[in-house]
């Protein structure tokens, strides 16, 4: 298990909700140390069939936390969890 918790925000270059998540994702990046990364569903069929119309959408170890809007709890809980796990580990 890595340290440090990474989300994946599954998107699309042109889509604002995208733009919008990802800027209220910065600060509870920043309070957890955790990392970001975006991926286009539009590079991958298979990601733009699972995907369609939900982008966003952000995932936390292989778990949907929301799409469309952040849902700022969920994405609080799931990265407490994450370091307690990491705590519990060590």
């Amino acid at each position: 298990m890595t340290k440090t918790a990474l989300l994946t925000l599954y998107g699309r270059a042109w889509c604002h909700l995208c733009e919008d998540m990802r800027a209220a994702l910065e600060p509870m990046l920043a309070e957890f140390g955790a990392q970001l990364a975006v991926i286009d569903v539009d590079s991958d069929p298979l990601l733009e069939a699972r995907y369609t119309e939900l982008v966003p959408v952000l995932v936390c170890d292989g778990v949907e936390l929301c799409h469309y809007h952040l849902d700022e709890a969920a994405v609080r809980a799931a990265l407490a969890a994450h370091a307690s796990r990491v705590a519990a580990a060590s």
